[in-house]
């Protein structure tokens, strides 16, 4: 089946008789048991809710997996995810990540004996294991700086190694990058992006290869609490009818942006996958059906950052992204602000980068708003 149509009909299972064709939002903390030791299959919607269940399943088809978790924000399924693991457990990590969850890296998991280690590429994995090495960590494409890590090569390690690779596929989504069919163990999401699609929510997922896997995190989430709620669950199903033909829009405005921001003297250096003179562009067109819709780039100095963000008009200047409006955002000071300055300037996120998510709006409009804003640069 397409995953166009995937995304549109969700999953198969039904939980009420009216042939309502949107799944019910079940707004129940605890569900009635028909008799002594008896259950529906729902208790308590801690560990579980009908409509939450059923976005579970629909993802699980998305990512080809054995089953998906969600929590109530991206940051919820990693501090999950992290719970997999013991003081002194190792963990490599890709270099170029996104700040929170470097922050939750620095500040919780070292402080609760875990040791992190960081690696630019696929061919570092290797060198960085040690015996108690456990799992990969691996953004792809990176946030922000658009590097691609190759899963494969780097699955064809971790599964040497017995070790776990986890990806985190939110840029690209199962649209356009299926992480667990490249080789990986688990797929992480910030639903909140691209996902639900319309800057409403706040929503994470982990989707499992292996059923014992998911196992053990449904037991963490249930004892934790960080579950989604039902009406979140209801707003990312919602989203998901329509990612497809989101990210298809998302990837053609944004190859169309890109290119333009290449021909403008304002312009340092643009970063996108998509660009044929990006140095990943194979990786990217090996391991994925399209580029999605976030583009970096770069501009002279410091000043002329603070006059983009404050004249842009229909992008807002606003963290966060994939959603349907236009997003602009200055990682120095918003998503990466805890990264000490040493390592954000050795990862290329210096006071003169801007990261940009494209919406859904005309690439013209787009164009004309960036062009407008650059003016007085």
């Amino acid at each position: 089946m397409d995953i166009s149509t995937i995304c549109v009909h969700g999953c198969d299972i039904k939980y009420d008789t009216t042939g309502a064709v949107s799944v019910p939002i079940f707004a129940s903390s605890t569900f009635a048991h028909p008799g002594v030791g008896q259950s529906t299959g729902f208790d308590y919607s801690r560990s579980q809710n009908p409509t939450k269940e059923y976005l579970e399943h629909c993802i699980t088809k998305l990512e080809s997996g054995a089953e998906t978790i969600a929590f109530s924000s991206g940051m919820a399924a990693l501090s999950a995810l992290m719970e997999l693991f013991s003081p002194g457990d190792h963990i490599i990590a890709s270099y170029d990540l996104y700040g929170g969850t470097f922050r939750l890296f620095s500040r919780i998991s070292e402080k609760n004996g875990m040791k992190i280690s960081y690696t630019a590429g696929a061919q570092e994995i290797a060198e960085k294991i040690t015996p108690s090495t456990k799992a990969v960590i691996i953004e792809s494409p990176t946030n922000p700086m658009m590097n691609v890590i190759d899963i494969q090569a780097a699955a064809q390690i971790t599964q040497n190694k017995k070790l776990l690779l986890i990806v985190d596929n939110t840029f690209l989504t199962p649209v356009f990058q299926r992480p667990l069919s490249l080789g990986a163990d688990i797929v992480w999401h910030s639903g909140t992006k691209y996902l639900g699609g319309h800057n409403d929510t706040l929503a994470g997922t982990l989707t499992v290869k292996d059923s014992g896997l998911s196992e053990r995190l449904r037991f963490i989430a249930k004892t934790t609490g960080g579950g989604l709620s039902p009406f979140d669950s209801f707003l990312i199903i919602r989203g998901i009818k329509t990612l497809a033909v989101r990210m298809e829009r998302h990837n053609i405005t944004a190859l169309t942006v890109a290119n333009w921001l290449k021909t403008q003297g304002k312009v340092k250096k643009v970063y996108y996958i998509g660009l044929k003179d990006h140095p990943d562009y194979e990786i990217s067109c090996r391991q994925a059906s399209g580029f999605g819709g976030m583009i970096s780039f770069s501009v002279y100095d410091e000043r002329s950052v603070k006059i983009i963000l404050e004249n842009v008009k229909i992008i807002k200047y606003a963290e966060s992204l994939g959603g349907t409006e236009s997003l602009i955002t200055y990682p120095l000071l918003q998503t990466h602000a805890d990264l000490p300055q040493d390592e954000r300037e050795a990862r290329g996120i210096n006071n003169c980068l801007l990261r940009l998510s494209v919406g859904l709006e005309s690439a013209d409009d787009i164009i004309n708003d960036l062009k407008q804003a650059m003016e007085g640069c």
